[in-house]
């Protein structure tokens, strides 16, 4: 089991967003600069975002993104579930036909263990990994400061 490229780089675009967001939009293209991450592969994510109202786009000059909601109430779950990811343990993909289509003799165990991790990350919000990450999210919490970007290294 693991989470792909497009699971992770959902959640730390959004923390991107969370960190450095405020009453002004963020372009892709800033949140590609600081964390690195191809201006096309965001756009192909944001899309999905923002299907599943995670997030908005604002048009025009001094256009980019936001968060559609506090960033209290966006949880990673929701991030990776939005982009089509999926966090199974499983060898059949949760259909339950991983032997010869017939449920294998450790499918259930592998199951609720994907079912755990998911309840893990549903309790993980945006604002749980900014207070982590030490910085100040933008315009959601008091006490705006200055902040340094955040990359994945720092994660």
């Amino acid at each position: 089991m693991k989470l792909t490229t497009r699971g992770r780089y959902a959640v730390t675009a959004m923390l991107d967003l969370a960190i450095h967001g405020s009453d002004e939009p963020i372009t892709l293209a800033d949140i590609s600069t600081r964390q690195e991450i191809s201006l096309s592969y965001l756009e192909q994510l944001f899309s999905k975002l923002r299907r599943e109202e995670l997030v908005r786009s604002v048009r025009g000059p001094g256009g980019g993104y936001q968060l559609a909601r506090a960033f209290d109430r966006i949880f990673v779950a929701q991030i990776i579930d939005a982009v089509d990811e999926s966090i199974d343990a499983t060898n059949c993909q949760g259909r339950g036909d991983c032997n010869h289509g017939e449920v294998c003799l450790t499918h259930h165990l592998w199951q609720d263990l994907s079912d755990q991790i998911h309840g893990f990350l549903s309790g993980i919000s945006l604002e749980d990994l900014v207070s982590r990450s030490g910085r100040q999210g933008g315009g959601y919490m008091a006490g705006l400061v200055e902040s340094q970007p955040l990359t994945l290294r720092d994660m």
